[in-house]
């Protein structure tokens, strides 16, 4: 018996050494060569640039590198150059840039040359949601790798460590150089002697690879926990205790990043309160941190309860105060004027606010997009709307130039992914959730990339060989490529096409929902607000006869999007009420257009079943598997999103699904009352 258990034992060691959990991500060092590392300065990011040449070397055996720090004028912040004999950079963190992406390029095969690589933005972070109990608002991988409750809450463990570790690790390998560490729904105490410990603790490990830490405040504080009877911005007292409370945090953490705030916004306390604009709450908060370096980035995600249309509102609230913020403000904009939808047009705010630093908000974690279910590789996404053009300063402004100092002299430039990491052992809960943690850090250091390249740089590195052959190329790298190019297209498709958007089922933001309007709620967040359905038609018209959200926007896209005929189809529903008769590009009624959209992302997930399944003997088992099992989810759940799509919207339209769509499978009664919202997890 006891042979048995032993020879069992060592069966399932075996196993496990070949096991494969995610947890690598993309940084998998193949077959490393001996090279010879000179750096004549010492430090503790030096050190691990030279760690990481030494055991991820793919070039010439024996090889000398050299890393120096210079003063380049053609290097900018964090940039480096690369060149034949090594990397030169002002800054230690962009010697150990350059080290990655010198690494990356061996590993993905990429032509190397001397060049110079600047970032797009000096300021590169992560925005986590997470609380201080260890839970994750919106995040879909498991509790916080930051916090947790209970007796041990402050324990910092060598477990906690080297966990930390590979998170910096992880972001510094795609230049990601800033972490917020807790939600925007912030806690007070977080600003509290022991919270503050552990964020020098965190700051600490994170601190070698280049990364600052940063802080979600409450703005209320000051009362909550600091014995004031008031937040007032520009009360003398209130004043002082955030003079005082900044200089107590930089006492613990010296190289400390500054502070995030959502303020008058989902029920969150702010300077409106006290008769105050945003821009006297933030520089209350940017003069505190003047002295130490700090920042303040100051979210324009605001709407209060508003019949005509919550779309217009960060724009009205935050244009009359262009050029009033300090200079180490930056006002943080999602990247739609809503919510993290599939698809919405860009903010206006994106080339409006010409005196004010403004900092795009990605949403990296799927609130919207399926959570940690589906496959939706994001990168498409956001590159649609960095290279949306604003025609601020005429054609070429787009919100990319507009955000990254290239139009408008901006003292920061910045831009924030919310994450989706947890404590799941691939990190992100979907192994091609990862995909979108390293497209964003590849977008904030570039944002000209494409996401073809980004993908095709992500699949190497996680899935590649040490020696790619052409059959893997073939078999594996192409059509999976395409399957993560179109993903997000066809969840646009089963879930929200043509302009659809927030129509989705209550709270958890996962299945559909369109028929959600309880009584006594606000409207604005209720699916009926923005579809608008009616017997005549659908859509929520911002056309100038309408809400005249058009108005935001610079000409010609005005015009443009104003005008029926020449606004692009996947914005028709964002900003025209249609009837169901119109006739589309493709000469199909609007509600046939709309139900041939609803079948086709059902019919590309169906594929993409199909293209996983044909790649299995090119990767490890537990991969398969557990991707396989994800897109089976998937499928389901586009079945209901289509259903429910057709069969809500045909009680307005009152016309035939056209034959040759497949049937729905479900009954509206069904999907409205049963529990067909299951995220089959």
């Amino acid at each position: 018996m006891k042979i048995g258990i032993s020879l069992l034992f060592i069966i399932c060691a075996v196993l496990n050494m070949n096991a494969e959990d995610g947890h690598s991500l993309w940084l998998r060092n193949k077959n490393s060569v001996p090279v010879n590392v000179v750096c004549t300065t010492n430090s503790p990011t030096l050190s691990v640039a030279r760690q990481e040449l030494q055991e991820g070397w793919q070039g010439k055996a024996g090889a000398t590198i050299v890393l120096s720090i210079t003063k380049d004028k053609a290097i900018k912040n964090d940039g480096f150059k690369l060149s034949s004999r090594g990397i030169e950079a002002n800054t230690k963190q962009g010697v150990l840039y350059g080290v990655y992406e010198l690494l990356r390029r061996q590993q993905t095969g990429e032509a190397f040359k001397d060049e110079v690589c600047n970032p797009s933005y000096a300021v590169r972070v992560l925005n986590h949601w997470d609380n201080i109990d260890g839970t994750i608002e919106r995040g879909y991988a498991g509790n916080s790798i930051f916090w947790r409750k209970g007796e041990t809450a402050f324990e910092v463990t060598d477990k906690d460590k080297l966990l930390w570790q590979e998170y910096a690790r992880a972001n510094a390998s795609v230049g990601i150089n800033g972490t917020v560490l807790n939600n925007v729904n912030a806690s007070p105490l977080m600003l509290s002697k022991q919270y503050l410990e552990r964020v020098k603790a965190i700051a600490e490990v994170l601190r070698p690879y280049g990364i600052k830490t940063y802080l979600s405040i409450k703005f209320s504080s000051p009362a909550l926990i600091g014995g004031l009877k008031t937040s007032d911005p520009l009360n003398p007292d209130v004043i002082k205790w955030w003079k005082d409370k900044t200089k107590e945090i930089y006492s613990i953490i010296p190289d400390f990043g500054g502070f995030l705030v959502k303020a008058n916004s989902e029920g969150q306390p702010g300077p409106q309160d006290f008769g105050r604009t945003h821009a006297d709450g933030a520089n209350m908060l940017a003069d505190a941190l003047k002295p130490f370096g700090g920042i303040v980035m100051w979210r324009a995600f605001v709407y209060a309860s508003n019949d005509k249309d919550r779309a217009k509102q960060a724009y009205n609230e935050f244009m009359p105060l262009d050029g009033k913020f300090r200079d180490n403000v930056i006002i943080q904009v999602k990247n739609g004027p809503i919510d993290f939808q599939p698809r919405e047009p860009f903010s206006p705010l994106f080339g409006a606010m010409k005196k004010t630093s403004v900092m795009p908000e990605f949403q990296i974690t799927q609130e919207y997009l399926g959570h940690s279910i589906h496959l939706v590789f994001l990168s498409p996404m956001w590159e649609e709307c960095l290279q949306s053009d604003t025609y601020q300063e005429g054609q070429g402004s787009t919100v990319a130039r507009c955000t990254d100092g290239s139009i408008f002299a901006q003292k920061y430039t910045a831009i924030a992914g919310v994450a989706n990491v947890g404590l799941d052992a691939n990190w992100c809960g979907h192994h091609f959730a990862q995909a979108n943690w390293y497209a964003f850090g590849r977008l904030a250091w570039n944002n000209r990339l494409a996401s073809e390249t980004i993908a095709d740089e992500w699949l190497k590195l996680t899935f590649g060989k040490t020696e790619p052959s052409a059959d893997w190329t073939e078999h594996f790298l192409k059509p999976v490529k395409q399957m993560m190019l179109q993903s997000r297209e066809a969840a646009v498709n089963y879930m929200m096409p043509l302009g659809f958007h927030h129509i989705f089922a209550a709270e958890h933001h996962y299945g559909p929902g369109p028929w959600w309007a309880p009584k006594g709620i606000r409207s604005d967040w209720t699916p009926p607000y923005y579809h608008k359905a009616d017997t005549l038609g659908v859509g929520f018209d911002r056309t100038q006869t309408g809400s005249d959200a058009v108005e935001q926007y610079y000409e010609p896209l005005r015009s443009q999007l104003n005008d029926l005929k020449t606004c692009p189809e996947k914005y028709l529903l964002w900003f025209h009420h249609v009837s169901w008769d119109y006739k589309m590009q493709s000469g199909r009624s609007l509600w046939d257009e709309i139900c041939y959209r609803y079948d086709s992302g059902l019919q590309q997930v169906r594929q993409f079943q199909k293209v996983w399944d044909g790649v299995q003997p090119y990767l490890d088992a537990e991969r398969f598997g557990q991707v396989q099992q994800k897109l089976r989810n998937q499928c389901r759940n586009a079945q209901v999103w289509k259903d429910a799509g057709l069969l809500y919207f045909q009680q307005f339209s009152q016309r035939s699904i056209p034959l040759e769509i497949e049937r729905p499978v479900y009954d509206l009664e069904f999907l409205i009352h049963g529990d067909s919202q299951s995220r089959n997890e």
